[in-house]
């Protein structure tokens, strides 16, 4: 359960950090990008497995470029569901999810590491 808990706090200071680096992307505050994580663990369990399936033929085509605008669509809708959080450009629809996975796995690791959240 613990776990659950570390991994949305890395992904919530993921999201500080996504603010920070990539231009177009606004977080008012901790309790903003805390609900975010709440919104895109829920858009990743219940919306991602439908895209994907739809945008299957799109991908293989693009050999899965294609993917980056399912992620950046899928960050965008959090966003909307969101208040606090806003997403503005084409910059921040495909980097956005970019930086995100890419800060959100190092602090995950990082806590793993520490032993953070393991029982």
């Amino acid at each position: 359960m613990i776990g659950y808990f570390v991994t949305l706090l890395a992904t919530a200071l993921g999201l500080l950090i996504v603010d920070l680096i990539v231009p177009g992307v606004e977080i008012a505050n901790f309790p903003s990008a805390i609900v975010a994580a709440i919104a895109i663990g829920f858009v990743n369990a219940f919306i991602r497995p439908v895209v994907q399936l739809l945008s299957l033929p799109i991908t293989f085509v693009t050999l899965g470029a294609f993917s980056f605008v399912v992620n950046g669509l899928l960050l965008w809708l959090a966003a909307v569901i969101v208040p606090g959080f806003k997403m503005d450009g084409i910059l921040a629809f495909i980097l956005a999810p970019i930086v995100l996975s890419l800060s959100s796995t190092f602090l995950n690791k990082y806590f793993a590491e520490r032993g953070v959240g393991q029982s």
